[in-house]
């Protein structure tokens, strides 16, 4: 895996070389745009950003956890979670850029895709006996 980070600077100079506008405008442009997903979010509502993906926030309730070191209960107080949805387009374009790089797909729960099983053949099949 890839140990680069894309930032706030990085997108905006990406805006700069595609769209042309100068340096300062692109970077308003996409301080502008993060803005409005931060402000939509706060507000509770779902980001869908098409062929891309969803965020939203989701509220979890009060809960009892436990301490590992101690085992000790602790309560946990409700609060909200950004939660990310990628869109099938985005994960289908991850998966193929994965088995470009000779990595093997992975599957929902992290380990990776099994080969799949040849055909059986067809035609007769010989007689045992």
């Amino acid at each position: 895996m890839s140990e680069t980070t894309v930032t706030r600077a990085d997108l905006s100079e990406a805006v700069y070389q595609e769209v042309g506008l100068s340096r300062n405008d692109s970077a308003t442009l996409v301080e502008t745009v993060l803005g409005e997903i931060v402000d939509a979010l706060t507000r509770g509502e779902t980001v869908k950003i098409s062929s891309f993906g969803s965020f939203s926030v989701r509220q979890k309730g009060r809960r009892v956890g436990r301490n590992p070191k101690t085992g000790e209960e602790v309560p946990i107080l409700p609060r909200r979670v950004l939660v990310f949805r990628a869109s099938h387009v985005l994960k289908n374009k991850i998966n193929r850029s994965m088995t470009k790089a000779g990595q093997a797909p992975v599957t929902a729960v992290g380990t990776p895709a099994a080969a799949p099983k040849p055909a059986a053949p067809t035609g007769s099949t010989p007689n045992k006996g």
